[in-house]
Formats: structure tokens, C-alpha cells, sequence
């Protein structure tokens, strides 16, 4: 008895220190809904992810709109403006809990970054879709799938993204552009 408690509970703290870690490359990426702001799809609730299926995507999940991700939304979405003959598609997810509040912002700053490949949406909930495992502490995670599977997971703290480490995510396209 004392053995399997002690593989239960060794099991539990792994299983929480994974969830911490966020989905790892290679795992499958799953459905869930958002609802489009400034897609094509504007005002409804769909599933990007099941819409745009094994084509290559870049997900961009985020806590808040600053001059940081308006820039990095802008990049991606002229890339994939960019490669459009290989069908790579993007969305933005603003993870908020008062969404409806959130999609004047979207707007506004898909206006201002003239924003015209990358669908900008909400998730009502601020920790994200739950098998994503979006980080508490991140304010941005960028994510790139090919297939169903993820091959770019990176977090950033607020304050982390920069105006400098933008080129080096983008570049990261490349991984999922076959």
C-alpha cells in the first residue's frame, strides 16, 4: 500500500509539473473555440484550429494587445501574407474574461497594423483552451503546428517579448513551412 501511494503521488507531481510546462513540441494540438473579432467569420464562435487543419499555423495566444504583440501580430501576419501559395494561416487569441470588452482593441489595433491575413479572436477565460496549457505567468505564448502537431512553443513573461526577440519568433516559421 505504502508503494502505490508513493508512485500516486509521484505520478500527481509530475503530471502538475507538466501541466506548468506547457504542451511540449510534438504533441497533437486539439479543437476549441474562439470567437472571431476580425476574421473572416467576424462575430461568430468557431474553431480555427479544426478550420485550418493540417495546413502550417501560427497561433498567437495573449493576455494583453501592447505595441509589442501589435508588432509581432503585424510580422506574422505579413509572413503569411508572404506564403500564402503554401496555405500557412494564422489567428491571434486575446485570453480575457470580459472578451466582449476586448474586441474594440482587436479592432483597433488590426486597423492600425493593417492587419489583413491573421483572424484576431477572443477566448473567454484567461487561462486559455485547457489542453494547451497556456502558462499562468505568460502574457504571450506563440505557438506553430504543421499536421496537428506542435513544432514551436515559446512563452514570454510580461516584459519579455521585445521589439528585438520578434524576428527570432517569426523566424521560427520556417519549422512549420515544409
Amino acid at each position: 500500500m505504502k508503494k502505490f501511494l508513493a508512485m500516486a503521488l509521484a505520478v500527481t507531481m509530475l503530471s502538475s509539473l507538466a501541466l506548468a510546462d506547457g504542451l511540449e513540441v510534438g504533441a497533437p494540438v486539439n479543437a476549441f473555440y474562439v470567437k472571431d473579432v476580425t476574421g473572416p467569420a467576424a462575430g461568430t464562435k468557431l474553431c480555427y484550429r479544426c478550420r485550418f487543419g493540417n495546413r502550417p499555423v501560427v497561433s498567437i495566444f495573449t493576455r494583453n494587445v501592447n505595441g509589442e504583440v501589435a508588432t509581432l501580430i503585424s510580422e506574422v501576419d505579413n509572413v503569411v501574407g508572404a506564403n500564402q501559395s503554401k496555405d500557412m494561416k494564422a489567428f491571434v487569441v486575446l485570453l480575457s474574461d470580459e472578451p466582449e470588452a476586448k474586441e474594440g482593441e482587436l479592432k483597433k489595433v488590426a486597423a492600425e497594423a493593417k492587419v489583413s491575413n491573421t483572424p484576431l479572436t477572443t477566448f473567454d477565460g484567461q487561462t486559455g483552451p485547457r489542453d494547451y496549457k497556456i502558462a499562468q505567468d505568460a502574457e504571450v505564448t506563440v505557438m506553430m503546428w504543421v499536421n496537428g502537431k506542435l513544432k514551436v512553443n515559446e512563452a514570454f513573461k510580461a516584459g519579455e517579448l521585445t521589439k528585438d526577440k520578434i524576428p527570432a519568433i517569426v523566424s521560427k516559421t520556417s519549422s512549420i513551412l515544409n
